[in-house]
């Protein structure tokens, strides 16, 4: 498994990122937390000249359940089962989203697992302005499960 810092690079040079004009700002060492922004380039906005929405999603879309995987480790199968976006203002600037795994999470989740059953998480962020205006909201849900033989076939359901 890479390090943070390794992961950082590598997600600032894979191409989804790449081209919309995504930047990796900083993933904590503790998987903790992570930092991104998406910069207003004329390759990526939309017909009237604002963010593009699907970039706005982007920006947050893998970090909850790399984070999520990388703190409870290598005994849970953590997916995204769902995910959804509300447009607050139209983004004219570079925006920033901070995504956070906090212990309270952590807990829910373990304590959620315990007995081997599968647990639906949903996670939350912002997208601002660098002056903290409100672009988006931004939700996913996370599927959790401890590992075991029967985890696999139960995703579907």
């Amino acid at each position: 498994m890479p390090t943070a810092r390794t992961l950082r690079r590598v997600l600032n040079v894979w191409p989804p990122f790449l081209f919309a004009g995504i930047r990796v700002l900083d993933i904590a060492g503790d998987w903790r937390r992570a930092r991104v922004v998406l910069r207003r380039h004329w390759y990526n906005r939309n017909y009237v000249g604002t963010h593009f929405g699907g970039s706005l999603f982007a920006m947050t879309d893998p970090f909850w359940m790399i984070l999520t995987l990388r703190c409870l480790g290598r005994d849970y199968i953590v997916w995204d089962k769902a995910g959804e976006i509300e447009f607050v203002a139209p983004g004219r600037e570079d925006v920033f989203a901070e995504i956070d795994v906090t212990d309270a999470m952590l807990d829910e989740i373990l304590a959620a697992t315990a007995g081997g059953g599968k647990y639906l998480y949903w996670c939350h962020a912002e997208v601002k302005t660098a002056s903290g205006e409100l672009i988006a909201r931004v939700r996913k849900q996370l599927y959790v499960r401890r590992k075991n033989a029967s985890s696999v076939a139960d995703i579907a359901s």
